[in-house]
């Protein structure tokens, strides 16, 4: 059929129905009888009928507002990526009467996250978009917003036994697997492997360091099942302990020479080589903060895991808005690309500027 703008009194004429019945249709309104609904939709489907969303956007008399709950950011953070992502994806919606505000809370302090998850619970919202601290917490957020049909996505961590509109975020099982296909690569006869995990526990961030953990292993079960493999806990903050617990661990482990990182602080471990002058023979990470990228760039670092930070948040949104306002399905899983930074690569990645 010759490609042209058809207006609803044409699709009308073509289907044999009223335009209100068109008008119905296009807006899922109901009060459509399935005879007159699968006429509409075998013309919308012959023309291939797109909405022009610009002209929705102009013509609603509804302002909504999404509501994104994520943890407070410094420059060139990973979460200072998710909210690049988010106001690039506020600024494309503002033509059709969205506004996108913020609720921050302080990363793994629940107290903070227990607030921001209440302070939700006063405000008019038509969606909210939440990176998840604490699961109780979470669980009893998301109860409320079932309650009263406020939809809601997750980013970065999944809670799965919620009923969230989708997730958007890497499969960190996935991660985990190919973080040690890359790093095992380099591995020789005779030497051993550390993990360096933290000290943060009861936590979705150390949920899903776990699940990524599990994808690694399941690697080496599968490939080096008879590799000594160390751990070591390192604290957050204090780096004078942290000095301390890898001055001893590679004085009594000199054969550790492969190391992985499973949350965004590999720059902990890549520091203290630095000040040694020391190099491992492989060290995995995970994303693109700056002193990671640093590390990457003068080799503390051989590869760090991108999980597409400000994707997450712009995706986000755009889901949500899509539901709500454009009435469009939303694919419940989206899972970002996994990918794999070296320091012959990294200056093609732009989400840490």
């Amino acid at each position: 059929m010759e490609n042209k703008n058809h207006t609803i009194k044409d699709i009308a004429r073509m289907a044999g129905v009223s335009a209100g019945t068109v008008d119905r249709v296009l807006h899922n309104r109901g009060d459509v009888s399935l005879a007159s609904r699968e006429k509409v939709q075998k013309v919308l489907d012959e023309i291939d009928y797109h909405p022009n969303m610009f002209a929705i956007g102009l013509a609603a008399k509804k302002r909504y507002r999404i509501v994104c709950i994520i943890p407070y950011y410094v420059e060139h953070d990973y979460w200072h990526a998710v909210a690049e992502g988010i106001n690039r994806a506020a600024q494309e919606l503002q033509p059709f009467n969205v506004g996108v505000d913020y609720l921050y809370y302080i990363h793994a302090d629940k107290s903070t996250y227990e607030k921001a998850c209440k302070a939700i619970q006063k405000e008019a919202v038509d969606a909210v978009l939440i990176a998840p601290n604490f699961r109780e917490e979470t669980l009893n957020l998301t109860t409320y917003l079932e309650r009263h049909d406020i939809p809601y996505a997750f980013i970065d961590f999944n809670i799965e036994q919620t009923h969230a509109l989708c997730y958007i975020g890497q499969n960190p099982r996935i991660s985990g697997y190919i973080a040690a296909k890359i790093l095992m690569r380099s591995h020789e006869e005779g030497q051993e492997l550390v993990l360096f995990l933290n000290n943060q526990k009861n936590s979705p961030a150390e949920i899903q360091m776990q699940r990524r953990l599990e994808g690694f292993m399941q690697y080496m079960e599968d490939e080096h099942n008879d590799l000594v493999i160390h751990d070591i806990v390192l604290h957050k903050e204090d780096a004078a302990v942290n000095k301390q617990i890898l001055d001893s661990f590679f004085k009594e482990n000199p054969r550790a020479v492969l190391g992985a990182v499973f949350n965004s602080r590999v720059y902990q471990v890549a520091s203290y080589l630095h000040e040694k002058r020391k190099k491992l023979e492989g060290l995995v990470g995970y994303d693109l903060l700056q002193k990671n990228v640093e590390y990457l760039r003068t080799g503390e670092v051989n590869f760090l895991i991108g999980q597409r930070p400000g994707l997450q948040g712009y995706c986000g949104v755009k889901a949500l808005c899509d539901h709500v306002v454009f009435k469009k399905p939303v694919t419940a899983v989206k899972y970002m690309p996994i990918d794999v930074m070296m320091k012959e690569n990294i200056d093609f990645y732009f989400e840490f500027e």
